[in-house]
């Protein structure tokens, strides 16, 4: 049976990040990933990574920032390491050799981003993610004696011992359909978020809440579920993302009229108000009537206010996307966009270090929440949490992996269980939904009932649908009765992790009422600080998810109105 000091689930950047520090640490890793690693997700971050690195700056000033953009939600004392230690991170990505834009002095050069005080996103053009992945990726190669490196193996639980601590996974190898039981003396869940749980999402068919519900039926709580960003910039036509890098360069964003609307929402900062804001505005004027497009559901973004030299140099990605999947020449017209799922800032409950409450078990990276984005995350703010965090997870994880020894534990009844229970998905008879049918559904009613704007109802009709798709997933068949690449079956677990997500999602959307970040609740259009100024802790109790609370850190900021 494998066996190894840290077990890396999922191999983005957090997973890349802590995979190298707690390498550099002596341990002996394994990176398990559904993908090939360069394939994670994380290739998708488009516009930078956020550090203090001017001479004019200070990681003060962007701590504030982001206690700020979290609407006061975030615990300050993680923010406060991730922001005090991002400047050294980003230099050392350098170092490694990130190509990040220089300017005509040949300093790092940096973009205005969002919901910030001032420039400090240091880029790679508008594909930022991509250049740290290969370049992580890159090192990693150096460690392969101590590194090993598990593609396309699907986890299908966590192995836990008697005492509750985390013990290792099983998983299925996607290629021949072999299940393996591998042990571990710590399991670091870096595998990302749950975008798919909505539709649309700019996010990758892979990220559908694999580790969040791995960790959630493994006892560990959910925090800050309810918090569900919203990208202003989205493709209509595909829900595409299109960089908030665009905006950092000064493009506009134009209703029917032509207006400026931002101007009244956030007359300060305009279209460079926090994600949060900027959709909610969008939105207001799509259900007033001042949409653009077909059926009046768009916003137009012009980039042409943008010189065009300047567009082609530090946003190319996009004018391809926008060539490529809307026909249209951003720097000549403006390209139709509206809001759409992107992130959730809530995740499996961790500390500064990555652990989480199962002992042996860490997070990192978006399914964990630490929670340093709070109620909203601001942009650029995400690459940095991966790397901060999964760094600490790893250095932590190595460092409990010296004084402990490999657990002894029989893995073969959860592995039979697990083999059992595809069997039985392969088994169902052709009747009733399909696997992608309930999946659909499943994203239209969360984009419909639990997106920029909330209410009592439409939040309990989102309850009764996800209780119904579990049972209906429970009985859904699928096509493909064979073992090799068989996605039809990860496509079936893929769907119960998603819906435990969902579930959790809106017992929390439904808990807090107020309006407070990303969660709006239009019946409860105040934000309460004197009541709710806490974070909602999930936890399954049996099949049912139970409600907690847990106290916001405090350092140096109290709540004030948040104005842009």
């Amino acid at each position: 049976m494998p066996a190894h000091d840290v077990l890396i689930i999922g191999a983005g950047l957090a997973g890349q990040r802590a995979a190298l520090a707690a390498a550099r640490a002596g341990a002996s890793v394994a990176i398990m990933s559904k993908v090939h690693p360069v394939r994670s997700h994380s290739v998708a971050a488009a516009g930078g990574i956020n550090a203090a690195i001017s001479v004019d700056d200070d990681w003060r000033s962007h701590a504030y920032d982001t206690v700020k953009g979290s609407d006061y939600l975030g615990d300050q004392d993680a923010i406060e390491i991730m922001c005090s230690e991002a400047p050294a991170e980003v230099m050392h990505l350098e170092h490694m050799g990130v190509t990040f834009h220089r300017n005509d002095k040949g300093e790092l050069d940096l973009r205005a981003f969002g919901g910030a005080s001032m420039k400090r996103t240091a880029y790679v053009a508008d594909i930022t993610g991509q250049a740290l992945l290969h370049v992580l990726y890159e090192q990693l190669m150096k460690h392969h004696e101590t590194v090993e490196l598990l593609e396309e193996w699907f986890t299908l639980s966590l192995l836990t011992d008697g005492d509750g601590r985390c013990c290792g996974v099983v998983a299925r190898d996607v290629r021949s359909g072999r299940i393996e039981a591998f042990m571990a003396k710590n399991v670091i869940l870096a595998c990302g978020g749950a975008g798919q749980v909505y539709k649309p999402t700019t996010n990758g068919l892979i990220v559908t809440g694999d580790g969040i519900a791995l960790a959630y039926r493994a006892g560990a709580p959910l925090m800050d579920m309810e918090m569900v960003q919203y990208h202003p910039t989205c493709l209509v036509e595909t829900g595409i993302l299109i960089t908030e890098g665009a905006r950092g360069e000064g493009a506009h964003l134009l209703n029917a009229k032509g207006e400026r609307f931002m101007a009244s929402s956030a007359p300060n900062k305009m279209e460079l108000a926090s994600r949060d804001v900027v959709s909610r505005a969008e939105q207001i004027e799509i259900n007033e009537g001042r949409g653009v497009g077909p059926g009046g559901l768009g916003i137009h973004l012009d980039v042409t206010v943008v010189p065009r030299k300047r567009t082609l140099e530090a946003l190319r990605e996009i004018v391809n996307l926008g060539r490529d999947f809307a026909g249209v020449d951003i720097t000549r017209e403006p390209i139709t966009i509206r809001p759409g799922q992107h992130y959730i800032m809530g995740g499996v409950k961790t500390d500064v270090e990555g652990r989480t409450p199962i002992e042996g078990l860490y997070a990192a990276g978006e399914v964990a929440c630490v929670s340093v984005h709070g109620g909203n995350r601001l942009g650029a703010n995400s690459l940095l949490d991966t790397l901060i965090f999964g760094r600490r997870a790893g250095e932590h994880a190595a460092a409990r992996a010296a004084a402990v020894a490999m657990p002894q534990l029989d893995a073969l009844p959860q592995l039979r269980r697990d083999a059992a229970e595809i069997e039985q998905i392969i088994a169902r008879p052709r009747e009733g939904r399909r696997v992608s049918e309930i999946k659909d559904e499943l994203g239209e009613v969360m984009n419909r009932h639990v997106a920029v704007f909330r209410d009592e109802r439409g939040l309990q009709t989102a309850a009764e649908t996800v209780a119904r798709l579990k049972e209906e997933a429970a009985r859904a068949w699928i096509d493909d009765r064979g073992t090799v690449f068989n996605q039809d079956v990860l496509g079936a677990i893929e769907l119960g992790f998603m819906l435990d997500c969902a579930e959790a999602t809106v017992a929390a959307a439904i808990e807090r009422k107020e309006s407070r970040g990303a969660q709006f609740r239009t019946d409860f259009p105040e934000r309460d600080d004197q009541e709710w100024l806490k974070h909602i802790d999930i936890s399954l109790n049996g099949d049912v998810p139970q409600v907690g609370y847990s106290p916001v850190t405090f350092t140096q900021w109290q709540p004030e109105e948040r104005r842009y």
